[in-house]
């Protein structure tokens, strides 16, 4: 599914860049662009990124990385 008209961002863009280490929106919008224009897709990437650091193990990584 599309998450980002503007960018053609999908979800499988935003999962792949949680992933390899994107902890928060400002991440996603330096990696992939999300945010960037219209900003329609924000809560739709915001959705996935608290779905992804709904994960205790996740949320401890991004702890140690900040």
């Amino acid at each position: 599914m599309y998450v980002c008209l503007c960018k053609a961002i999908t979800d499988r863009d935003v999962r792949q860049a949680l992933d390899e280490g994107c902890y928060c929106m400002r991440d996603l919008k330096e990696r992939l662009g999300v945010c960037s224009a219209c900003c329609k897709c924000a809560p739709a990437a915001k959705a996935l990124l608290n779905e992804y650091m709904a994960d205790p193990s996740v949320a401890a990584l991004a702890r140690r990385v900040a």
